[in-house]
C-alpha cells in the first residue's frame, strides 16, 4: 500500500489529469479530451481500490469515480452527440451523490454508536 505522502502525490496527479481533461473540454479539443478520459478515470479507480480499506475513502473516491465518469460523458456528448448524453450523465453525478448520502447517513452514524458504547 502507498504511504501517505505518496497517495497525497498521486491523488494530486489525479487533480492534475482531471484539470488537463477539463481544459481539453472548455477549448474544444476533442482528441486530447478524449484521449484524457482514459488515464483520469483510471487513476480515479486506482486510488479508489487503493484507499478502500479506509471507509470514507472508500465511498468518496467512489463518488469520485462516478463524477468523472459523468462529466467525461457529458464531455463526449458535447463533442460528438449534439449534447444528448446529458441525462446519462445526470445517472452518474447522482450515483456519486447517493454513495456519499450512504456514507453520511448510514456508515457515519453506525461508527457514532459503535464509539459510543461501551
Amino acid at each position: 500500500m502507498l504511504k501517505i505522502t505518496r497517495i497525497r502525490q498521486y491523488e494530486n496527479l489525479h487533480i492534475f489529469l482531471w484539470l488537463v481533461k477539463d481544459t481539453c473540454w472548455i477549448m474544444d479539443w476533442k482528441p486530447a479530451g478524449l484521449f484524457m478520459i482514459l488515464p483520469t478515470i483510471f487513476v480515479a479507480m486506482h486510488i479508489t481500490w487503493i484507499r478502500r480499506m479506509v471507509r470514507s475513502d472508500l465511498f468518496h473516491n467512489l463518488a469520485v469515480c462516478f463524477w468523472i465518469s459523468g462529466n467525461s460523458i457529458w464531455m463526449l456528448g458535447e463533442f460528438y452527440y449534439n449534447d444528448d448524453t446529458r441525462s446519462i450523465a445526470v445517472l452518474f453525478f447522482a450515483a456519486g451523490l447517493l454513495n456519499v448520502l450512504y456514507y453520511y447517513l448510514i456508515e457515519v452514524p453506525q461508527q457514532w454508536r459503535k464509539e459510543q458504547k461501551p
